[in-house]
């Protein structure tokens, strides 16, 4: 039975998303179950059945760049039309294809990579296509007159971007107001209880000029979910394999009295950490990587088991403190 997960809107935009989403980076992860087409359409299709319909990727997501989207484009073929599928460009970190010698954010460089990520996901459009990360060598205004050419095709249906600091948010939009250009609908940024920051000026940002707002590695690579404690961690997890200095270095102290204000509650920690997620202003959707069905199915359900109190997210700033104000 389809488990009921509400929709948001994305910013002031007409999109609309599911509030739990998919991270789609270990799609083609090597060492993951979601490495083969199997194990990808297995979580997709318990996404698509527990009501997950936003699913998020990028060109350089996978064993290696691109497979990501292969993975999906094959086991979407025949529903397309029931996901919202959002994809990403231009990340410093990836190396240019070959001959190309144009900088991430180009003009070039953007219909190069859309056209790509096209035909990987085979599909005649992208939902929402985001900007990885800033590039300091091409103007914005360059960026958002190419992006606003593929709203106008119809090959993009909105635009986003990640990584964006407070003033490169503000920036980008007074650049398409004043040039009557397409703008951006969303912000995807890190943010988590162990992971603040955003809340800095990203957040400001984004409440002040009506963006959604994507958290990522919202469940702080899975140190928010309780599967983790002080004494053992499963070793079948992305942390152990890739990232136990992640674990060794947890802030055991707050985990644990998360833990308590939790079991207080009769509430797992991974539902107390969507509530508090989904309590934020300009959240639109809960981007949760998956590598089993059951994963999925866990966070779906989550969405809407707790809803916190005022009082409850006082106490709850009172084990992760935010950031003191810039």
């Amino acid at each position: 039975m389809t488990l009921h997960v509400p929709l948001r809107r994305v910013g002031a935009s007409g999109l609309l998303v599911s509030v739990v989403g998919i991270g789609c980076n270990n799609f083609g992860r090597p060492g993951t179950r979601t490495e083969t087409l199997e194990g990808t359409r297995d979580v997709l299709d318990a996404a698509i059945d527990s009501g997950v319909t936003f699913l998020d990727t990028a060109d350089m997501y996978g064993g290696y760049p691109g497979m990501s989207e292969e993975l999906m484009g094959e086991a979407l073929r025949g529903r397309r039309d029931r996901v919202v599928l959002a994809t990403k460009f231009g990340h410093s970190g990836m190396p240019n294809p070959e001959g190309f010698q144009g900088s991430k954010a180009s003009r070039s460089y953007v219909r190069r990579s859309v056209e790509a990520s096209l035909s990987r996901l085979q599909t005649d459009w992208i939902d929402l296509y985001q900007l990885h990360t800033p590039d300091d060598a091409t103007p914005i205004e360059e960026t958002l007159d190419a992006l606003g050419d593929l709203v106008r095709e119809g090959k993009v249906r909105y635009i986003g971007h990640s990584n964006l600091s407070g003033w490169q948010i503000a920036e980008a939009h007074f650049t398409a107001l004043m040039r009557h250009g397409v703008p951006f609908v969303s912000a995807q940024n890190q943010y988590s209880l162990l992971a603040r920051g955003a809340q800095r000026n990203v957040l400001r940002a984004v409440e002040r000029y009506g963006l959604g707002f994507f958290p990522y590695f919202p469940l702080h690579n899975g140190l928010l979910t309780g599967k983790f404690t002080r004494e053992a961690a499963p070793a079948d997890t992305r942390i152990m394999r890739q990232r136990p200095h992640i674990y060794e270095n947890a802030p055991w102290d707050q985990l644990e009295a998360f833990q308590a204000f939790c079991d207080q509650r009769g509430i797992t920690m991974l539902e107390a950490t969507f509530g508090w997620l989904l309590s934020r202003p300009s959240l639109s959707s809960v981007i949760a990587g998956a590598t089993t069905p059951e994963q999925v199915r866990a966070n779906a359900a989550a969405a809407t088991a707790w809803t916190p109190t005022a009082a409850e997210l006082d106490e709850i700033d009172a084990i992760f403190p935010p950031p003191e104000p810039a």
